[in-house]
């Protein structure tokens, strides 16, 4: 069975309330169908980071995304991850501010994920960072997971091939 990153944007579009705008509330519908209709497909995993991110701002909100992500598996943040989460800063493929999103790239890509699904277009799902944060992890042996929206990983028959 294939394995899946839950970044923390999949986990808030699933939760939020309604979007009032229209683009938001798509990804919110695309968000909700994946989780009822092609989750139990792939194995779920999270992290740490996915939680701790969770549980920040608003109560209500944390509230419903802790419990949309109670029991699933968690990926260990370990040595392995934050060189590698360090080695994309420092490469200037991840900016530091935004080191958090180095550090979801490297807990999927340390732990062999097949895919990361993620809204975030600005530093994850990034085509153009992407390319140059591959190029980095096969410096190190390492592959990119398929980074995604649940929209791409929507598709009927699951990315499956077939002759």
């Amino acid at each position: 069975m294939q394995t899946v990153y839950l970044e923390t944007s999949f986990v808030s579009y699933l939760t939020a309330r309604p979007s009032r705008t229209i683009v938001g509330a798509a990804h919110q519908q695309i968000t909700r169908d994946w989780w009822s209709n092609k989750r139990s497909a792939f194995e779920l995993r999270i992290s740490e980071l996915v939680v701790r991110e969770c549980a920040a701002g608003n109560p209500d909100a944390a509230q419903r995304r802790l419990a949309a992500i109670d029991g699933i598996a968690r990926l260990e943040i370990n040595e392995q991850v934050e060189r590698i989460a360090l080695g994309l800063v420092r490469r200037h493929l991840v900016p530091p501010q935004v080191a958090e999103d180095a550090l979801h790239i490297a807990i999927a890509a340390a732990h062999g994920m097949d895919f990361i699904l993620t809204w975030n277009f600005k530093h994850i799902a990034n085509p153009t960072l992407q390319y140059r944060i591959a190029g980095y992890l096969d410096e190190i042996n390492l592959a990119l997971p398929f980074i995604c929206t649940p929209e791409e990983l929507l598709g009927e028959d699951n990315g499956t091939i077939s002759d």
